[in-house]
């Protein structure tokens, strides 16, 4: 089961961080029936750019269907503008909205009175209380962790806190700021802010570009917070054994570089690479598996264009020493939470990694195998919902939130 605190068993290759694939490990595991994909694909728009991809199977994959009887459940829609879901050791949720609250859910959708004792939020267009983790020993110190937007001298930023969730589960005990963007910006955009621990037991948060063009070229700095997943330990100090990046004042705690927009971060069930999803602008949005100090190549190289139609950049979508995405979508679909499937009750689900749309209003299903995506399906189409987060319970279950405040259980009929 993928939660945000699930630890597994692949520490002694997160600390040495060798970026190497597990094939072998992957072809092994997964399973041997995974609907081959023979349909056509499920993108039918038209792109925003002639671009060719760098190799095949990058963008517009067959689709898949799934055979396995399923069936998705609105357990409570009432929510007010949900962001981060996160499963609790006994099988309950806690659930941010943009607002400034945290709910805890029960599995039937039963919602607590907001949490108190959070700091305020600037919850302005795309800010607010954004996504929330438990911490791996929860179960004892009741820790929790979460990203939030707030004001700044020069515009706002993203702040990562941390506090005690009370006994009674009313309030968050001695809250604090742990890690802060060292930029802040004006525009209430592109603030990315997934947050996830890894399995060594340290955190994983993205920041995104901040939308603003004298802003977003940081993104390719390393001395600067801004279009980076960073790594850091519980008390916000860079995370033991991260890479070394060869860039004057490379700050310690970062990860990876070059991302614009990072809503999704999940870890492989069986290989335990992390994988991460970023919105492009017009086309473009990303999926990479992330390997330690590689720069995503965002604003250099992109698969789309400037909303106003002109190229990004140089017009560029490959240049050395930057990764390529291993999947793309043009046009957009805005890819949000994900997670990767490690139930048995539909099988054919096995280690497939599952995104919220938020424009195109589905959710992504991709069979990925050897690190690339050969089969794509959409799900929960007619609900006509931006879906915002996912993740598998404890019930092995998916469980899904919209910005319309629903909470859905998607499982085996």
């Amino acid at each position: 089961m993928k939660t945000k605190i699930q630890l597994f068993s692949v520490a002694v290759a997160m600390l040495s961080f060798v970026a190497c694939s597990k094939d072998d490990i992957a072809d092994e595991q997964d399973p041997v029936n995974q609907n081959p994909a023979t349909g056509a694909p499920v993108e039918t728009g038209q792109a925003n750019t002639n671009y060719a991809p760098a190799f095949v199977g990058q963008t517009r994959v067959n689709s898949v269907q799934t055979t396995t009887p399923y069936q998705s459940t609105i357990l409570n829609s009432s929510l007010s503008a949900p962001w981060g879901i996160v499963a609790l050791p006994d099988g309950r949720f806690l659930v941010t909205e943009k607002v400034g609250n945290m709910r805890i859910l029960t599995s039937t959708g039963t919602a607590s009175a907001p949490i108190t004792g959070f700091p305020t939020v600037n919850n302005s267009g795309q800010g607010g209380l954004l996504d929330v983790c438990v911490d791996p020993n929860f179960s004892t110190n009741r820790m929790v962790y979460w990203t939030y937007v707030r004001n700044v001298t020069g515009g706002t930023a993203i702040a990562v806190g941390k506090g005690r969730l009370s006994n009674n589960e009313t309030v968050i005990e001695n809250p604090v700021v742990i890690y802060a963007s060292t930029t802040p910006a004006s525009p209430t955009s592109n603030y990315g802010s997934r947050l996830m621990f890894d399995s060594t037991g340290n955190l994983l948060v993205t920041f995104g570009d901040r939308f603003s063009d004298n802003v977003r070229i940081e993104a390719q700095f390393a001395s600067s917070s801004i279009g980076k997943v960073i790594r850091i330990d519980t008390n916000g100090n860079a995370a033991a054994g991260n890479p070394v990046i060869s860039q004057p004042g490379a700050r310690p705690e970062v990860f990876t570089m070059g991302h614009r927009n990072s809503q999704g971060l999940a870890i492989h069930p069986v290989t335990g690479d992390i994988w991460e999803c970023e919105h492009g602008p017009r086309g473009g949005d990303e999926l990479n598996r992330l390997q330690p100090g590689a720069n995503y190549g965002w604003p250099v190289i992109s698969y789309g264009i400037e909303y106003s139609g002109q190229p990004v950049g140089g017009g560029i979508q490959q240049q050395n020493g930057m990764q390529q995405p291993v999947y793309y979508w043009d046009p957009v679909v805005s890819p949000s939470g994900m997670t990767f499937y490690a139930g048995n009750k539909v099988p054919e689900w096995q280690n497939n990694l599952f995104l919220c749309s938020l424009t195109q209003t589905h959710i992504i299903r991709l069979v990925i195998q050897n690190n690339q995506v050969t089969g794509e399906e959409r799900l929960l189409v007619g609900e006509g919902q931006r879906f915002r987060d996912i993740i598998q319970g404890a019930d092995n279950a998916l469980y899904a939130i919209t910005d319309a405040g629903r909470f859905y259980r998607i499982d085996r009929q």
